[in-house]
C-alpha cells in the first residue's frame, strides 16, 4: 500500500497556504504546535493547554485534520488540555514515512502518538474515521485512553450507495455560491458544505491522494474488547449507516457504552450540532 502525499510541489504549496491562512484565522493564539515522530511518520498536533497526562484528543474524519474542530477548541480548552491531531496519510501538516495496512497499523500510530504526548489516561474523540480508529486503538493497544467520544464512527457498515451519493452530492454543492449553499445544504443533507472555511480548505486538498485502510467494519468480539466508557453519538439521518441499528449493537456487545441517537442529524452531526457534541464531549471527559 502507498503513502498520503500531495501529487507535486504545487499542490503541496498551495493547500499549506490556505493551510497555514485558516489556522492563523481560526485557531486560538495560545496553541502549541510541534510534531511527533511514529513508526508512520512526523505526526503534527496541535496543543492548548499545558502538557499532562489526560487531555482530550480529538481525531478528525477522513480527508480532514485539525481544523474540522475549529469551532470546539476554545470551549473544551476552558476545562481541559486539548490536543487536535492531524492524522498521517490525510491531508493536513503531517507527512507520512510509511504505510498503514491495516487496524492494527492505526492503532499503532495512535498509540505512539498518545506516548509521544506522555498520555496515560486521554480522552479520545475521533469523528467518523477517527472514530475507527479511537476504537481500533482501545482493541489492539489498550492502556492510554481512559474514555472514548466517538461522533458518527465508522466501522459499523460498509459504506453502501447511499453514502457515497451523498459524498458525492456534498462536494459538489460544497461548490454553488454560497448563497445557494443553505439550501443545498438541506437537500443533500450536509451541514458541513456551510462551513466556508473548511471547504475552501477541501477545494486546496484535491491535490493529496489519501493512502489509508478503509474503515473495515468491526466483529462483536473486537466490539466487546473496548472497556472503557464510551459515548457513542449517533446521527438518526445518517447516510453510513442506520443509527439504531449501531446503537442496539453497540447497547449488546460494549460494556461501558452510552449511546445516544441525535434527532434530525446526518453524519455531518459534528457540524448538524456543534453545541450538542460539544456538551456531550465535556460532560463525558468529565466524567
Amino acid at each position: 500500500m502507498s503513502i498520503g502525499e500531495f501529487r507535486n510541489d504545487k499542490a503541496r504549496e498551495r493547500f499549506h497556504a490556505v493551510y497555514g491562512r485558516l489556522l492563523d484565522r481560526l485557531w486560538p493564539d495560545a496553541v502549541d504546535a510541534f510534531d511527533l515522530p511514529t513508526s508512520f511518520g512526523a505526526t503534527r498536533v496541535h496543543r492548548v493547554g499545558p502538557p499532562c497526562s489526560d487531555p482530550v484528543v480529538l481525531l478528525s474524519g477522513a480527508n480532514g485534520n485539525s481544523l474540522m474542530w475549529h469551532r470546539y477548541i476554545a470551549p473544551a480548552a476552558r476545562r481541559r488540555t486539548v490536543i487536535a491531531v492531524d492524522t498521517v496519510g490525510e491531508p493536513g501538516a503531517s507527512v507520512q514515512s510509511a504505510p498503514l495496512t491495516g487496524a492494527e497499523d492505526g492503532a499503532r500510530w495512535l498509540e505512539e502518538v498518545l506516548a509521544g504526548l506522555e498520555a496515560t489516561a486521554a480522552h479520545l474523540v475521533g469523528c467518523s474515521y477517527g472514530g475507527w480508529l479511537a476504537l481500533a486503538h482501545q482493541m489492539h493497544r489498550p492502556g492510554r485512553a481512559a474514555a472514548l467520544t466517538l461522533v458518527e464512527p465508522a466501522g459499523f457498515a460498509d459504506p453502501g450507495r447511499r453514502f457515497y451519493a451523498w459524498l458525492i452530492a456534498g462536494g459538489l454543492a460544497g461548490l454553488a455560491p454560497r448563497a445557494l449553499r443553505p439550501r443545498l445544504s438541506r437537500w443533500v443533507g450536509n451541514s458541513a458544505i456551510l462551513e466556508t472555511e473548511l471547504m475552501e480548505l477541501g477545494r486546496a486538498s484535491i491535490g493529496f491522494r489519501r493512502a489509508l485502510p478503509p474503515a473495515r467494519v468491526f466483529s462483536d468480539e473486537e466490539l466487546r474488547r473496548v472497556g472503557v466508557p464510551s459515548l457513542f453519538l449517533l446521527g438518526e439521518r445518517s447516510a453510513l449507516h442506520d443509527a439504531r441499528q449501531v446503537a442496539e449493537r453497540v447497547d449488546a456487545l460494549v460494556p461501558a457504552a452510552e449511546a445516544e441517537v441525535v434527532p434530525g442529524a446526518g453524519h455531518a452531526l459534528a457540524t448538524d450540532d456543534p453545541e450538542l457534541v460539544a456538551a456531550r464531549i465535556l460532560r463525558h471527559a468529565a466524567g
